[in-house]
Protein backbone atom coordinates (compact mmCIF):
# COMPACT_ATOMS: atom_id res chain seq x y z
CA UNK A 1 0.00 0.00 0.00
CA UNK A 2 1.50 3.71 -0.46
CA UNK A 3 0.01 6.35 1.08
CA UNK A 4 0.92 9.75 -0.49
CA UNK A 5 0.12 13.22 1.38
CA UNK A 6 0.18 16.25 0.65
CA UNK A 7 0.07 18.63 3.89
CA UNK A 8 -2.94 16.96 5.70
CA UNK A 9 -4.39 15.27 2.55
CA UNK A 10 -4.08 11.94 1.06
CA UNK A 11 -4.00 10.82 -2.46
CA UNK A 12 -6.90 8.58 -3.08
CA UNK A 13 -8.45 7.62 -6.10
CA UNK A 14 -11.34 10.37 -6.76
CA UNK A 15 -14.60 7.99 -6.23
CA UNK A 16 -13.46 4.89 -4.81
CA UNK A 17 -10.40 5.58 -2.40
CA UNK A 18 -8.57 3.34 -3.35
CA UNK A 19 -4.39 4.05 -2.59
CA UNK A 20 -2.46 5.01 -5.73
CA UNK A 21 -0.59 1.48 -6.81
CA UNK A 22 3.45 1.50 -7.65
CA UNK A 23 2.65 2.08 -11.57
CA UNK A 24 1.08 5.67 -10.74
CA UNK A 25 3.39 6.46 -7.95
CA UNK A 26 6.60 5.55 -10.27
CA UNK A 27 4.92 7.60 -13.19
CA UNK A 28 5.04 10.53 -11.38
CA UNK A 29 8.62 10.20 -9.62
CA UNK A 30 7.63 9.90 -6.17
CA UNK A 31 10.31 8.06 -4.05
CA UNK A 32 8.46 6.75 -1.18
CA UNK A 33 9.95 5.26 1.99
CA UNK A 34 8.75 2.11 4.37
CA UNK A 35 6.64 2.95 7.08
CA UNK A 36 8.12 -0.02 8.76
CA UNK A 37 12.22 -0.51 9.95
CA UNK A 38 12.42 -3.22 7.64
CA UNK A 39 13.38 -2.09 3.73
CA UNK A 40 10.82 -4.62 2.45
CA UNK A 41 8.15 -3.20 4.12
CA UNK A 42 4.93 -3.66 1.91
CA UNK A 43 3.55 -0.09 3.30
CA UNK A 44 5.52 2.71 1.75
CA UNK A 45 4.29 6.47 2.33
CA UNK A 46 5.65 10.32 1.31
CA UNK A 47 5.02 13.95 1.27
CA UNK A 48 5.11 15.90 -1.48
CA UNK A 49 5.54 19.38 -2.64
CA UNK A 50 1.68 21.48 -1.42
CA UNK A 51 2.06 22.34 -5.39
CA UNK A 52 1.20 18.50 -6.70
CA UNK A 53 -2.01 18.07 -8.36
CA UNK A 54 -3.53 14.92 -8.04
CA UNK A 55 -3.17 12.84 -11.19
CA UNK A 56 -6.18 12.37 -13.13
CA UNK A 57 -9.28 10.22 -11.39
CA UNK A 58 -7.75 11.15 -7.85
CA UNK A 59 -8.10 13.41 -5.32
CA UNK A 60 -6.16 14.55 -2.24
CA UNK A 61 -8.47 14.51 0.31
CA UNK A 62 -8.14 15.58 4.35
CA UNK A 63 -7.02 12.29 6.24
CA UNK A 64 -9.63 13.07 8.74
CA UNK A 65 -12.61 12.67 6.29
CA UNK A 66 -11.61 9.09 5.37
CA UNK A 67 -12.57 8.15 8.91
CA UNK A 68 -15.23 5.67 7.85
CA UNK A 69 -14.16 5.30 4.44
CA UNK A 70 -11.33 3.63 4.68
CA UNK A 71 -10.83 0.61 6.47
CA UNK A 72 -9.85 0.10 9.91
CA UNK A 73 -6.45 -1.24 9.19
CA UNK A 74 -5.80 0.98 5.95
CA UNK A 75 -7.13 3.73 8.49
CA UNK A 76 -4.50 2.86 11.31
CA UNK A 77 -1.79 2.27 8.39
CA UNK A 78 -2.29 5.62 7.43
CA UNK A 79 -2.16 7.19 10.70
CA UNK A 80 1.20 5.64 11.22
CA UNK A 81 2.31 6.49 7.62
CA UNK A 82 1.34 10.24 7.98
CA UNK A 83 3.48 10.62 11.17
CA UNK A 84 6.52 8.91 9.32
CA UNK A 85 6.12 11.04 6.24
CA UNK A 86 5.34 14.36 8.40
CA UNK A 87 8.91 13.34 10.12
CA UNK A 88 10.88 12.85 7.27
CA UNK A 89 9.88 16.45 5.80
CA UNK A 90 10.54 18.31 9.12
CA UNK A 91 13.73 16.03 9.96
CA UNK A 92 15.30 17.29 6.70
CA UNK A 93 18.09 19.14 8.60
CA UNK A 94 19.81 18.95 11.45
CA UNK A 95 17.70 21.10 14.84
CA UNK A 96 20.96 21.88 16.22
CA UNK A 97 23.68 23.09 13.67
CA UNK A 98 21.50 22.75 10.22
CA UNK A 99 23.69 20.39 8.30
CA UNK A 100 21.43 17.89 6.05
CA UNK A 101 20.27 14.91 8.24
CA UNK A 102 21.19 11.15 7.11
CA UNK A 103 18.70 8.19 7.73
CA UNK A 104 20.08 5.29 9.92
CA UNK A 105 19.70 2.03 8.54
CA UNK A 106 17.32 -0.47 10.96
CA UNK A 107 15.05 2.35 12.89
CA UNK A 108 13.71 5.48 12.63
CA UNK A 109 16.26 7.93 13.17
CA UNK A 110 17.77 10.61 11.12
CA UNK A 111 20.93 11.76 12.68
CA UNK A 112 23.76 14.35 11.53
CA UNK A 113 26.68 13.58 10.19
CA UNK A 114 28.45 17.07 11.70
CA UNK A 115 27.95 17.09 15.10
CA UNK A 116 25.54 13.39 15.47
CA UNK A 117 22.29 15.09 16.95
CA UNK A 118 19.23 12.45 16.03
CA UNK A 119 15.55 13.04 15.32
CA UNK A 120 13.15 10.39 15.90
CA UNK A 121 9.17 10.70 15.32
CA UNK A 122 7.62 12.62 17.34
CA UNK A 123 5.09 11.46 19.48
CA UNK A 124 3.25 13.75 22.26
CA UNK A 125 1.34 12.30 24.85
CA UNK A 126 -2.02 13.10 25.73
CA UNK A 127 -4.72 12.52 28.68
CA UNK A 128 -8.81 12.40 28.08
CA UNK A 129 -10.80 12.31 30.94
CA UNK A 130 -14.36 11.75 31.75
CA UNK A 131 -15.92 13.06 34.80
CA UNK A 132 -18.27 11.49 36.76
CA UNK A 133 -20.36 12.53 39.61
CA UNK A 134 -23.19 9.85 40.83
CA UNK A 135 -24.90 9.09 37.62
CA UNK A 136 -24.21 12.63 35.61
CA UNK A 137 -20.82 12.77 33.67
CA UNK A 138 -19.58 16.27 31.82
CA UNK A 139 -19.18 16.40 28.63
CA UNK A 140 -17.52 19.71 27.01
CA UNK A 141 -17.65 21.74 23.78
CA UNK A 142 -14.29 23.23 22.46
CA UNK A 143 -13.32 26.96 21.08
CA UNK A 144 -11.07 25.31 18.64
CA UNK A 145 -13.36 22.53 17.06
CA UNK A 146 -15.29 23.38 14.08
CA UNK A 147 -18.17 21.20 15.08
CA UNK A 148 -20.87 21.25 18.03
CA UNK A 149 -19.98 18.27 19.79
CA UNK A 150 -19.61 17.47 23.19
CA UNK A 151 -16.91 15.52 24.46
CA UNK A 152 -14.59 14.20 27.40
CA UNK A 153 -11.86 16.74 28.64
CA UNK A 154 -8.30 16.14 26.92
CA UNK A 155 -4.99 18.04 27.29
CA UNK A 156 -1.19 17.65 26.19
CA UNK A 157 1.44 16.39 28.84
CA UNK A 158 3.87 18.80 29.95
CA UNK A 159 7.31 18.83 31.15
CA UNK A 160 8.14 16.91 33.93
CA UNK A 161 4.45 15.49 34.43
CA UNK A 162 3.16 11.87 35.05
CA UNK A 163 -0.01 11.55 32.63
CA UNK A 164 -2.10 11.71 36.27
CA UNK A 165 -1.06 15.29 36.97
CA UNK A 166 -1.64 16.27 33.50
CA UNK A 167 -5.34 15.17 34.28
CA UNK A 168 -5.41 17.09 37.61
CA UNK A 169 -4.14 20.11 35.94
CA UNK A 170 -6.02 20.25 33.03
CA UNK A 171 -9.41 19.92 34.62
CA UNK A 172 -8.71 22.15 37.20
CA UNK A 173 -7.61 24.85 34.35
CA UNK A 174 -10.60 24.02 31.49
CA UNK A 175 -13.45 23.56 34.21
CA UNK A 176 -12.28 24.59 37.73
CA UNK A 177 -12.96 21.10 39.57
CA UNK A 178 -11.41 18.70 41.88
CA UNK A 179 -11.25 14.80 40.94
CA UNK A 180 -10.18 11.77 41.95
CA UNK A 181 -10.35 8.15 41.66
CA UNK A 182 -8.72 8.04 38.51
CA UNK A 183 -9.26 4.67 36.30
CA UNK A 184 -7.25 3.56 33.47
CA UNK A 185 -9.71 3.30 30.34
CA UNK A 186 -7.70 2.87 26.94
CA UNK A 187 -5.11 4.61 24.71
CA UNK A 188 -5.68 5.46 20.79
CA UNK A 189 -2.84 6.61 18.22
CA UNK A 190 -4.12 10.06 16.90
CA UNK A 191 -2.42 11.10 14.25
CA UNK A 192 -3.37 14.89 14.00
CA UNK A 193 -0.36 15.39 13.62
CA UNK A 194 1.45 13.23 16.03
CA UNK A 195 -0.89 12.54 19.33
CA UNK A 196 -0.87 9.77 21.44
CA UNK A 197 -4.48 9.65 23.34
CA UNK A 198 -4.26 8.28 27.34
CA UNK A 199 -8.22 7.97 28.60
CA UNK A 200 -9.31 8.30 31.62
CA UNK A 201 -12.31 7.84 34.10
CA UNK A 202 -12.68 10.41 36.95
CA UNK A 203 -14.95 11.02 39.63
CA UNK A 204 -16.05 14.38 41.17
CA UNK A 205 -14.87 15.48 43.83
CA UNK A 206 -15.31 19.42 44.54
CA UNK A 207 -15.58 22.64 42.83
CA UNK A 208 -18.18 24.28 40.65
CA UNK A 209 -18.25 25.02 37.11
CA UNK A 210 -15.84 27.77 35.59
CA UNK A 211 -14.85 27.15 32.17
CA UNK A 212 -11.40 28.48 30.86
CA UNK A 213 -12.88 30.71 27.73
CA UNK A 214 -9.90 30.21 25.11
CA UNK A 215 -10.77 26.40 25.72
CA UNK A 216 -13.86 25.33 26.70
CA UNK A 217 -17.17 27.02 24.49
CA UNK A 218 -19.66 24.95 27.41
CA UNK A 219 -19.22 22.33 29.62
CA UNK A 220 -21.91 21.00 31.92
CA UNK A 221 -23.25 17.46 33.79
CA UNK A 222 -25.72 15.43 32.04
CA UNK A 223 -27.55 12.92 33.31
CA UNK A 224 -30.39 10.81 33.27
CA UNK A 225 -33.49 12.62 31.76
CA UNK A 226 -31.03 14.94 30.14
CA UNK A 227 -31.29 15.26 26.58
CA UNK A 228 -28.30 13.29 24.53
CA UNK A 229 -26.04 15.99 22.95
CA UNK A 230 -24.10 15.52 19.69
CA UNK A 231 -21.15 13.50 21.07
CA UNK A 232 -17.62 12.22 19.92
CA UNK A 233 -18.03 9.40 16.86
CA UNK A 234 -17.09 5.63 17.47
CA UNK A 235 -13.82 6.13 15.34
CA UNK A 236 -12.28 8.41 18.11
CA UNK A 237 -11.53 7.12 21.96
CA UNK A 238 -13.86 9.72 22.97
CA UNK A 239 -16.39 7.97 21.55
CA UNK A 240 -15.69 4.89 22.77
CA UNK A 241 -14.91 6.06 26.16
CA UNK A 242 -18.17 7.93 26.52
CA UNK A 243 -20.35 5.27 25.15
CA UNK A 244 -18.95 3.23 28.14
CA UNK A 245 -20.26 5.66 30.36
CA UNK A 246 -23.88 6.77 29.33
CA UNK A 247 -25.97 7.85 31.54
CA UNK A 248 -29.64 5.85 32.30
CA UNK A 249 -31.29 5.95 29.85
CA UNK A 250 -29.35 7.00 26.84
CA UNK A 251 -28.23 5.45 24.11
CA UNK A 252 -25.98 6.31 21.01
CA UNK A 253 -25.22 5.09 17.40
Amino acid sequence: MNFVFRRDELLVEETSSVLPDQALCERIGLALQPIWSTPDSPCRTVHVDPALEAPEGYAFKKLRSLFGVLDDERMALAGRAYQIAEWARTHRFCGACGTPTERVAHEFCLRCPACGFSAYPRISPAMMVLIRKGDSILLARHTTTATSRYTALAGFVEPGESIEETVHREVYEEVGLKVGNLQYFGSQPWPFPHSLMVAFTADYVSGDIRVQEDEIADARWFGPGDPMPDIAPRISIAGWLIRANLPMGWTAP
